[in-house]
């Protein structure tokens, strides 16, 4: 019978152990990330599911949100890969047939921050703002007002835009450019030096700016409220020596024929015909994604009576499971018909109510 000395099998444990590993990195390496799975929808997902899905983890995923998790960085970077690759058709097709690899290999992958053309400057403010001073000089931010229903900050909505865009193009010729102040020394002779400030130019090739039509999608999430920003980068104004501003979209709701929104709130009135308000009704409103709310009323219903309707109100932007309060005020229509002597006398014995002639101050009561 052959024994294996035990040095001999730690050492054949230890070869096996690095050649399985060494096979997993490959296997791994050769099929790359499952981009997918990181984002966490299936193969067949629309463009608006994968935006969808990127926007939610890239807020739960951020390493400001998570600088406990050493892996926050890591799992950043993957979200921001698999968003660039399955937002492009082009990529989109071709990791479906071969995975990450072919995307490598044809050069179809790059550094390039996908998050700064989604979310804009994506800082989402988790503890303060970014410090980082840019050199390079920029051009006007332009910013504009959106105008959304009160429907689509309900349930949210993609909306795409139209912008006619200056873009720089080649152009023959060269120009001065990149021009800044320098600090010079002259020599005036004698031991005599003078020191003063001396513009310094480069000389760059020509431009000129030809516009482009641009189409911009805008992601309405659910729960935003006016005033809410959304930054495209680089699609402001250009800089013939610097970079593009940023196109900064602000929130604004046109006004809604039935609700009012304050906050997470909604707020609308009925009226109703003083034979409901005496003997009661039900009824149902339509709210803002088309679903019924049911009112009933078994009491007598007086004028500026409220009720109140919790959960259905907005959602909350941060966490959209959350809704206010849908708060309803209640008017009584007065009969327009004039009544005969019967049938005020038997409308004061249905009533049995004396009247009442109370005099007050109507803004402070007393």
């Amino acid at each position: 019978m052959f024994v294996v000395p035990s040095a001999r099998m730690a050492a054949i444990k230890l070869i096996l152990s690095l050649f399985i590993n060494l096979t997993v990195y490959v296997l791994l390496t050769v099929a790359g990330r499952d981009f997918y799975a990181i984002l966490g929808i299936p193969p067949t997902a629309s463009q608006h599911a994968i935006k969808k899905a990127y926007r939610k983890l890239a807020k739960e995923l951020h390493p400001d949100k998570n600088k406990d998790d050493p892996s926050a960085s890591q799992k950043f970077q993957d979200l921001g890969a698999a968003y660039e690759v399955l937002s492009d058709n082009e990529k989109r097709e071709m990791y479906d047939r071969c995975g990450e690899e072919c995307l490598k290999r044809d050069g179809m992958m790059n550094n390039a921050d996908p998050f700064a053309s989604f979310f804009g400057d994506f800082s989402f403010h988790f503890g303060g703002e970014s410090q980082q001073q840019h050199e390079t000089p920029k051009g006007s931010n332009i910013i504009m007002d959106l105008m959304v229903t009160l429907e689509e900050l309900y349930s949210g909505n993609f909306i795409e835009i139209t912008r006619n865009k200056p873009v720089m193009k080649p152009a023959k010729g060269t120009r001065k450019c990149n021009c800044r102040q320098e600090l010079v020394t002259r020599n005036l002779g004698n031991g005599r030096f003078q020191m003063m400030h001396q513009s310094v130019c480069s000389v760059c090739a020509n431009v000129e700016f030809v516009t482009e039509e641009r189409v911009l999608e805008v992601e309405v999430e659910a729960g935003m409220v006016d005033g809410q920003e959304t930054k495209f980068i680089a699609e402001g104004e250009p800089h013939l020596d610097g970079d593009p501003g940023d196109l900064i979209l602000k929130i604004r709701t046109q006004p809604h024929p039935i609700f009012e929104r304050i906050g997470d709130d909604l707020y609308t009135n009925v009226t109703i015909s003083m034979q409901d308000a005496l003997i009661g009704f039900k009824m149902d409103i339509e709210h803002l994604d088309g679903h019924k709310v049911n009112i009933q009323r078994d009491k007598i219903t007086k004028p500026g009576t409220r009720i109140r309707k919790k959960g259905e109100g907005m959602p909350n932007y941060d966490n959209n499971n959350l809704h206010g309060t849908l708060h309803i005020t209640f008017n009584v229509a007065f009969p327009d018909t004039e009544f005969t002597n019967t049938q005020k006398e038997e409308i004061k014995n249905l009533l049995q109510q004396d009247s009442i002639n109370r005099i007050y101050n109507g803004i402070r009561r007393i």
